[in-house]
């Protein structure tokens, strides 16, 4: 009996050796799982970390242009798409309130605002590119010796809110009535009513202004009126992400251009005088109306014919398109700009009193318009004020294309995809205006 328990503890024995071994391999098993998860664990928190670091502290001071040497950061590109935004969309919420919310009326005054906060990526390189323009202007301007003071940025901020801190806004200068010379032809004594052709004229870079209430005017407000409205004018900018440091910084670059692009004149001896002619002028839309226009003309000559043609009354059933006008005192950019190359080209080169023969000018691939004109004046005058700026800023923007053209300019393209959505426009502007239901009839 003995001999057969002694046996029993013995495979007991064994058996629990056994346990023992395979316990310490499954350990060991175990602690090398857990080493390997930690170890994974721990690369996936560095990547993370990476990924943060990268994101939050590395990529923002990246930069996604170089002008001349003077870097343009990811984080103030953006922030400068931001307040492209904001201020487009400050503009929109006003024009609803005072729209009373008529948003049909909105997307008809303002569809162009809109549209350019839809293109999200378009409004970002619109932004890069100004913001490479004033590198290059205030990289001029400084090296022409000007400066922009935090002073000169606040003295800007009061005069765009009428605040001139007990003094009085500059006096406009008085407009002097033009003296307009005799023509040498003398017209028919049938009554002529002249008419001016509008010019599409560059706007101007318009300097900031207060988007939360009607534009200031000559008035001047008081200090406590102007902390108010300009703080409001700030809460509404802060509300959607737009600091008052970006702000200034924005007014002080429009400074810099302000003062480069008169600088600019000087330096480059900037006319504000220019040839300017005045003429009479008939337009067809079909060349067979022009031929019998210009056979008229030789028979009877052009001042008999345009007094026809202007004091005929407009009627759409009797198939004519011809028009009589009268352009008074324009620079043949400006020609160009309301009637074309083609005309303003014949304009400047014709002897007063002389007709032209047909000139065809293609509008689009539908539109082909006929005209016939006849010189009454040609002098040097002097420009408007807008003309004068027009021509400015013509110059100004010469001046940067050639800057950009020496090669001062990298593009990293690390703006790609990294463009601000926000702040984001309301969808109300957007949504198609509810239709204006239908007046019952009676039966």
């Amino acid at each position: 009996m003995a001999k057969k328990q002694e046996t029993t503890t013995t495979s007991d024995q064994r058996q629990t050796r056994k346990e023992v071994l395979l316990a310490r391999k499954q350990a060991q098993q175990t602690r090398q799982i857990r080493i390997g998860v930690a170890i994974v664990g721990g690369l996936l928190l560095v990547v993370f970390l990476a990924a943060v670091i990268n994101e939050l502290i590395v990529a923002p001071n990246r930069a996604v242009a170089i002008v001349n040497e003077e870097e343009i950061s990811l984080s103030d590109w953006q922030d400068r798409v931001r307040f492209e935004r904001a201020q487009r969309i400050i503009l929109l919420e006003n024009q609803l309130e005072a729209f009373q919310n008529n948003v049909g009326v909105v997307q008809q005054f303002a569809g162009q605002t809109i549209n350019e906060l839809l293109q999200n990526e378009q409004l970002g390189q619109a932004a890069l590119n100004q913001m490479i323009d004033e590198v290059i202007i205030r990289q001029a301007a400084e090296a022409r010796g000007i400066t922009v003071t935090d002073e000169d940025v606040q003295n800007e901020i009061e005069e765009t809110f009428s605040f001139y801190d007990g003094g009085l806004p500059t006096p406009l200068p008085t407009a002097t009535a033009t003296v307009e010379p005799t023509p040498s032809i003398t017209p028919l004594p049938t009554a002529v009513i002249t008419e001016v052709l509008p010019t599409n004229t560059p706007i101007p870079t318009a300097t900031l202004a207060p988007t939360g209430t009607a534009a200031p005017t000559a008035t001047p407000v008081s200090a406590e009126a102007f902390q108010q409205e300009f703080s409001d004018f700030m809460t509404e900018f802060e509300a959607l992400g737009v600091s008052e440091e970006l702000y200034r910084e924005i007014v002080r670059s429009q400074l810099y251009r302000e003062q480069l692009l008169e600088l600019l004149a000087d330096e480059d001896e900037l006319s504000d005088e220019a040839e300017q002619v005045s003429f009479y002028v008939l337009q067809f839309n079909t060349e067979e109306e022009a031929n019998e226009a210009e056979a008229l003309v030789a028979d009877q000559g052009f001042l008999p014919v345009w007094n026809e043609v202007r004091s005929i009354v407009p009627d759409p059933e009797s198939g004519s398109t011809a028009v009589a006008s009268e352009v008074l005192w324009r620079t043949q950019a400006a020609t160009v700009n309301s009637l074309g190359a083609e005309v303003a080209e014949a304009a400047f080169e014709l002897p007063i009193g002389e007709p032209s023969s047909i000139i065809s000018r293609t509008v689009d691939a539908q539109t082909t318009r006929y005209y016939l004109i006849q010189l009454s004046g040609k002098e040097v005058r002097p420009l408007s004020a807008s003309e004068y700026q027009t021509l400015q800023l013509e110059n100004l923007a010469a001046f940067i294309d050639e800057q950009l053209a020496v090669g001062g300019l990298t593009l990293t393209e690390y703006d790609r995809g990294r463009t601000p959505t926000n702040p984001v426009l309301d969808p109300i502007f957007t949504t198609p205006p509810t239709a204006t239901p239908a007046v019952p009839t009676g039966g």
